[in-house]
């Protein structure tokens, strides 16, 4: 079997990191390896344990997701980035930080899990 996808979730919110958390969680091939409530938090981590990928939301304190997003894809571009925001008119601004895909809060579970294998290059049927 394949080694699982080490994933990171950085969204400010705590009541909204936990639900990803706790759903991504459950799915199989998928690990959640870290957390954090901003850019910057989430960087200094990626320093010591990269993810494979990051969800990350866009509107954060202390440093916003564009940012981060250039940071990691500058500093470790092998990391994909999944931008999810409540915002459609931020996808430009993700895509052009870098982010490997684009997704808006509220969009199905399983849409942002098949991200997640599509972006990796992984076989969605190969969970079951």
């Amino acid at each position: 079997m394949d080694t699982p996808t080490k994933i990171m979730v950085v969204e400010d919110s705590t009541r909204a990191r936990r639900a990803l958390i706790a759903y991504i969680s459950l799915q199989a091939g998928m690990r959640i390896t870290d957390e954090a409530s901003n850019g910057l938090e989430a960087i200094n981590k990626i320093k010591s344990s990269p993810p494979d990928v990051v969800i990350m939301d866009m509107q954060m304190p202390v440093m916003d997701g564009l940012i981060a997003t250039r940071v990691i894809k500058k500093h470790w571009p092998q990391i994909k980035v999944i931008a999810l925001t409540m915002y459609q008119n931020y996808q430009s601004e993700a895509l052009l930080a870098g982010a490997d895909a684009f997704l808006v809060k509220g969009c199905s579970t399983d849409a942002l899990i098949s991200t997640v294998y599509s972006i990796c290059n992984k076989n969605w049927l190969s969970r079951f």
